[in-house]
């Protein structure tokens, strides 16, 4: 029996934040509705972040909805309205991602569900929070990215760098995740609803929490590396190097132990432990050079036998043929109620042994109506 299994999630969020906090709890045993608008459903069903297009809608919807079930309503017609709130009277989890004030004009807020539900884990991602100028604006990751300051950490010293993944949405997902199930066992002890609020500023702000506890320390805004930047505040080598057929990756260590490793004299002076970050740049000119001449097996050969923090750079279709990802059971395929199917990452966690695999692939718009409205709906009003 997986841990949330009998739960009842009712999710009115879109995109990406939220969605992904519902796979986590799908993918735990919890059964996941999606309260979507008649015709257009969920934007990101045809709101692209790539050029790939799967069973007729955006890829990225079918990675985030997985093992959810679709319930197509709209929210502003009297009839399905009462459909939603039978849903709503029953749910455990009530959850969205709108803007403030948006469920408050459509009446399903917090207070507004809490005087139906008393017992009900109601939590919502916002993208800057309920106060302050910026909370009106849209939480998109790129423009959470650049004014959380996260952008001047990535890349070589220069312009600022955003990081290739919508990183703030899923972290908001993941902290809104964490927030509904602290609650949801404090209710088994107490019997207490909650309202759990994450916005993907403070989310920002939490992933940088190293950083910036170290700019208050020492007032200093981060200063990147000119060459192979991998971390704004750690020296050479840490860092990515390009090789004679590929790339290797190197984290911490001793300058003279690799200098006489790689057969580098020039690394040999570097023997004062602060000059590593101070004369960075300087050093990692001098290896990036180096590491040109020989490959990365040669390179990886000799350092790993010494215990250096050393890896290879792969790309996808290079990793997922190697043994260490296959080992993993990462990838599992799913198949969708009309026969479409897709291979797809697997929830990471493993629960006494057990991996949280679901061959459900994601709803067509509203095609879990009858079976929603006859187990829940129907059930309810009698």
């Amino acid at each position: 029996m997986r841990p949330l299994e009998d739960y009842l999630i009712i999710d009115f969020s879109q995109f990406l934040s939220g969605p992904s906090a519902a796979l986590k709890l799908a993918d735990m045993g919890a059964r996941v509705i999606k309260i979507e608008k008649p015709d257009t459903g969920d934007i990101c069903r045809h709101l692209y972040t790539s050029n790939v297009i799967m069973n007729g809608e955006s890829s990225v919807f079918h990675a985030i909805n997985r093992n959810k079930e679709s319930f197509s309503a709209d929210i502003k017609d009297d009839h399905d309205r009462q459909q939603i709130w039978d849903l709503v009277k029953q749910a455990d989890v009530v959850m969205h991602n709108f803007r403030p004030g948006v469920m408050e004009r459509l009446g399903f807020d917090y207070q507004s569900v809490y005087s139906v539900n008393p017992s009900v884990i109601y939590g919502e991602i916002s993208g800057y929070g309920n106060e302050g100028p910026w909370k009106d604006n849209p939480g998109q990751d790129l423009l959470l990215q650049s004014l959380s300051g996260l952008t001047w950490l990535s890349g070589n010293a220069g312009g600022p760098v955003p990081m290739g993944l919508s990183i703030i949405d899923m972290l908001a997902g993941n902290h809104l995740a964490q927030g509904l199930l602290a609650c949801l066992f404090r209710r088994t002890i107490s019997g207490e609803g909650a309202l759990v609020q994450v916005s993907m500023l403070e989310s920002a702000f939490d992933f940088q929490f190293e950083a910036i506890t170290t700019y208050y320390y020492d007032g200093k805004l981060p200063e990147r590396s000119q060459k192979n930047n991998a971390h704004a505040y750690l020296g050479a080598p840490y860092g990515i190097y390009q090789t004679a057929n590929g790339f290797i990756a190197l984290a911490m260590g001793s300058i003279p132990q690799l200098g006489t490793l790689l057969g580098c004299d020039p690394l040999l002076v570097y023997t004062d432990v602060a000059s590593a970050f101070h004369l960075r740049d300087e050093i990692k000119a001098i290896l990036a050079n180096h590491l040109l001449t020989g490959t990365t097996e040669q390179w990886l050969g000799i350092l790993q036998k010494a215990d250096i923090w050393c890896a290879d750079v792969l790309t996808w279709d290079t990793l997922m043929q190697h043994d260490g990802f296959k080992a993993l059971n990462m990838l599992q395929q799913v198949e969708m109620s009309d026969g479409f199917t897709y291979r797809t990452t697997r929830c990471p966690i493993s629960i006494d042994g057990e991996l949280l695999t679901s061959a459900k692939g994601s709803p067509k718009l509203g095609e879990d109506n009858a079976a929603i409205i006859n187990d829940l709906i129907t059930r309810h009003e009698h």
